[in-house]
């Protein structure tokens, strides 16, 4: 299978929902973009390696990451490498001397890693197609200009009933909540469409 590298692109946060977090994963050179909920943990551990922050004792991944150097191992590259049932698994890429090595891991904690080491990014096309959202772009052009990592946080009224809403609509609700970066209501509305497409 393919790999497509991918790069963090946001940190979103929503406040209805609590400790729900959303880290987004752009295609490189593409307008793919792969939501991912985890945990408020996990969102500032990798706040915290975005932002460069030296915290006065390392928090759990600096250790990890620590550990893994004095030893010689070396990250090489996270691999997000299955989907099943909503949950995505990954696989951290490690090598010492001669000997390469895969290691089970939650998404989010390779992706602490990942920026921590400064290694790159995966996923394969499958997991991307059925996960995955597609940016429109009108100019049918890619843009080149740099995203930074945000944290942002997104109040939102009543709730939509997407199980009301045809395919159409939600599309055009999808885009809508792109242009408004409030990825946690993209993955539902993501899911209510792939759900219909399965039946």
């Amino acid at each position: 299978m393919r790999k497509i590298e991918l790069e963090i692109v946001a940190l979103s946060h929503s406040i209805t929902q609590t400790h729900s977090y959303a880290v987004v994963l752009g295609e490189v050179n593409g307008l793919r973009r792969l939501p991912i909920v985890i945990g408020g943990f996990e969102a500032q551990a990798i706040a915290v390696a975005l932002e460069k922050m030296q915290p006065s004792r390392p928090l759990t991944h600096d250790l990890m990451k620590n550990f893994m150097n004095a030893f010689n191992v070396e990250l090489q590259e996270v691999i997000i490498s299955n989907l099943q049932e909503g949950i995505f698994y990954s696989k951290l890429i490690c090598s010492n001397n001669d000997e390469t090595i895969e290691i089970d891991s939650r998404t989010s904690d390779a992706l602490a890693l990942a920026v921590r080491f400064g290694c790159p990014i995966y996923t394969y096309e499958n997991i991307l197609n059925s996960a995955g959202i597609l940016l429109d772009d009108p100019a049918g052009k890619k843009s080149n200009k740099p995203v930074t990592p945000t944290i942002s946080e997104h109040e939102k009224g009543i709730e939509d009933d997407l199980k009301s809403m045809n395919v159409e609509e939600l599309t055009s609700l999808l885009q809508e909540v792109l242009e408004q970066e409030d990825y946690i209501r993209a993955i539902a509305i993501r899911d209510e469409i792939n759900s219909r497409k399965s039946k």
